[in-house]
């Protein structure tokens, strides 16, 4: 691999020194790399929402693209269904490697700007490892609480000073490392009021100093440029969420907070209404809360209330034609219905239709290669239950969009039977006829044929429960 690198990095630079040569004014950028354990066999390079290309693996699942006319920024790599961030700018050539058993964690830049992508790695690594300690601190006072995350966000930005004595740095990557490091500290403070251990929510919001959220004046609800970028995501739906929060508690009846309430919802999108002129951070947001609220809720007249408003918001073809045909699918998905006609292959590729497959009580359960932990704690969890409830059927369906063959592979190095092992023949098709989302749901149907609950969990506390008074029938 470290000849490989090293041969790439030769090739690149020659090929660089000739175009500049030639022109000097040429604005480009390299990426490539090698993918260990591939879910397919092709790498996908987006800007923005724009998809720049499709890239296929040579024989050594390795892949090298050049950008021209390179607009400087945050990009996005994408394999199978997990993606990354990089920032390019002008003349970089950014060569990583990891492995999809472990996607984030075995990320490793090398070449022309990879100092400023593995400290951007980094970076949301520590982050991730820092959530859970953060949420404990969230049981603290809010006083104690914000000198904690102070602390936190010092250390950050000590840690940003040294690498910039250390590393000669660009203004685009100061914007983007002071961003990462605010919107984290901010994203930190809005969820203050949720994690919480306080189940009085106006309390709690009535014992946070007068200037805790002083920083929203400062924020920029429209950022073009980091709209895209995950700690700007996430602040944002923390924030509205903390926002509505406080609607919500005005008109809510004693006060008591429903985060699965309509009206808390329609709080949600009326706020990202009034305060975002951005189409694209506007129209994502809009999507993601009412779609959250269709996957949850079992009421046909609160998920009309939801859906009116969302059509009445979003200027997006696209989301709202997705979030029409996800609601008309939870409709067809009622109790005492039977499933869709949907076609799914088996592990020795024999076809067959999804209904006749169910001949006694069976949970339907859902899995990717993206979320692999997932799928071995889906396994894990359904050895357990099948043990309780041999009367049981459980089946479970692979919803990527890779060949038979790469899931019967995953299957056999797990140490599992193909018994009730299937994928989609249709994967668009089947996903949307059965609202697979999120993936984590699972279908409960009785001996019958006939849909119980078509939006549960087995991980849910109330799953057996469930089951039990099925059985019993």
């Amino acid at each position: 691999m470290k000849l490989y690198i090293g041969i790439l990095l030769i090739a690149v630079t020659l090929i660089g020194c000739k175009k500049d040569n030639n022109s000097s004014q040429d604005n480009y950028a390299y990426i490539g790399g090698q993918i260990i354990n591939p879910k397919n066999n092709f790498v996908v390079i987006t800007k923005s929402e724009t998809t720049l290309d499709t890239i296929i693996l040579d024989g050594n699942n390795r892949f090298l693209f050049k950008i021209n006319d390179l607009e400087q920024g945050l990009y996005t790599f994408r394999h199978g269904d997990e993606f990354q961030m990089v920032l390019l700018e002008v003349n970089d050539s950014i060569i990583f490697r990891l492995n999809t058993l472990d996607f984030d964690e075995s990320l490793v830049y090398t070449g022309k700007g990879d100092k400023k992508n593995n400290y951007f790695i980094n970076e949301f690594l520590q982050n991730e490892k820092k959530e859970k300690e953060i949420f404990k601190l969230c049981q603290l006072n809010p006083e104690d609480y914000e000198k904690e995350i102070k602390l936190l966000k010092a250390q950050k930005l000590e840690y940003l000073d040294r690498f910039k004595t250390k590393h000669e740095t660009t203004s685009l990557f100061d914007k983007v490392a002071q961003a990462n490091i605010n919107y984290n500290y901010y994203f930190n403070k809005e969820i203050y009021p949720f994690v919480h251990y306080g189940k009085n929510k106006a309390e709690i919001l009535e014992s946070l100093p007068d200037d805790f959220y002083a920083y929203r004046q400062n924020v920029n609800y429209n950022d073009d440029f980091l709209k895209d970028y995950f700690n700007y995501q996430s602040f944002l739906k923390s924030n509205f969420n903390n926002l509505a929060l406080k609607e919500h508690l005005g008109h809510a009846k004693n006060g008591h907070f429903n985060g699965k309430s309509v009206c808390y919802t329609l709080d949600k999108l009326k706020i990202i209404d009034s305060l975002i002129d951005n189409v694209s951070i506007k129209n994502d947001l809009l999507y993601h809360y009412t779609i959250n609220f269709l996957t949850k809720n079992k009421s046909e007249e609160c998920s009309d209330a939801v859906l009116k408003s969302f059509l009445a918001k979003s200027d997006s073809k696209k989301n709202n034609g997705q979030i029409k045909h996800y609601a008309s699918s939870i409709y067809r998905l009622k109790k005492g219905n039977k499933l869709p006609e949907i076609s799914v292959i088996d592990c020795y590729n024999k076809e067959q239709n999804i209904n006749a497959i169910i001949n006694s009580t069976t949970v339907l359960c859902f899995w990717s290669h993206s979320i692999y932990g997932h799928f071995k704690d889906t396994h894990k969890k359904l050895k357990e239950l099948q043990v309780k409830y041999p009367e049981v059927t459980f089946i479970t369906i692979n919803i990527d969009d890779y060949d038979l063959e790469m899931i019967t592979k995953t299957l056999k190095r797990n140490h599992l039977s193909f018994d009730n092992k299937y994928q989609f023949k249709d994967n668009k098709k089947a996903k949307e006829s059965l609202a697979i989302y999120p993936m984590t749901k699972a279908i409960i149907i009785d001996k019958h044929k006939k849909i119980v609950d078509s939006n549960t969990n087995i991980f849910y506390s109330d799953f057996e429960q469930q089951l039990l008074g099925l059985l019993n029938k």
